[in-house]
């Protein structure tokens, strides 16, 4: 073991072969409770609220397994600011729209099948949302928080719907990784994920801050 602690990210569940990673290297490993956050007051974003200890009571009631950060809600003036930075940062957005175009597993903690298989209820195909989203324009096109919860008080179609679609994702993988630094920087812990395309966009983000956090990529065959 090389520290005391470490915090999963970007999610509040990891895999089990990840846990075993990790508890093999820090004497505990933190995790958050899930993430909904409220737009605004009419828009807001769900979660499952299991907890890891739910699966491992031995490893909470020993202490291996801490949990209960709560990141849940409207997001605070200071964690607005954090990822308005995050939407305004070129090399962050073009990393973001590559995972979101290349990247399944990301694709999937972002929307749900129907969004990105194209497929009706009824099973006749559509185009998928996915595949809108993945046009080029999105990746320059202009976002901020306050833009975004704009966009969400409003009846959309077309163009406009997708544009708060793409906006949303970018404001929920924002904001799980600000909060991430928040979370590590208040606990002094180390960061792991076992997802290659957020553990590049926050080594992004913790040289841009210039921050001193250790960010470690879990790997055993999953992208």
């Amino acid at each position: 073991m090389t520290r005391s602690g470490v915090l999963f990210y970007p999610f509040h569940l990891c895999h089990e072969r990840t846990l075993q990673r990790l508890l093999e290297r820090y004497q505990q490993v933190h995790f958050r409770d899930y993430m909904a956050i409220q737009v605004s007051p009419f828009c807001g974003t769900t979660a499952f609220p299991e907890r890891m200890g739910d699966s491992f009571p031995g490893l909470l009631a020993s202490k291996r397994l801490v949990q209960g950060y709560n990141i849940s809600g409207p997001l605070n003036p200071d964690t607005c600011i954090a990822v308005d930075r995050d939407l305004t940062d070129s090399t962050w957005r073009a990393l973001f729209h590559r995972a979101l175009v290349e990247n399944r597993r990301f694709q999937r903690g972002l929307f749900d099948g129907t969004d990105i298989t194209g497929n009706n209820k009824d099973g006749t195909p559509e185009q998928a949302l996915m595949v809108r989203l993945k046009d080029v324009s999105f990746e320059t096109t202009p976002f901020t928080v306050a833009g975004i919860r704009e966009l969400s008080r409003q009846r959309l179609s077309g163009r406009e719907a997708d544009l708060f679609d793409y906006g949303l994702a970018l404001l929920k993988t924002s904001a799980s990784l600000v909060y991430t630094i928040q979370l590590a920087t208040v606990g002094q812990l180390a960061v792991a994920t076992d997802s290659r395309a957020h553990f590049t966009l926050l080594t992004r983000l913790i040289e841009r801050m210039g921050v001193t956090i250790e960010n470690r990529l879990v790997e055993h065959g999953t992208s």
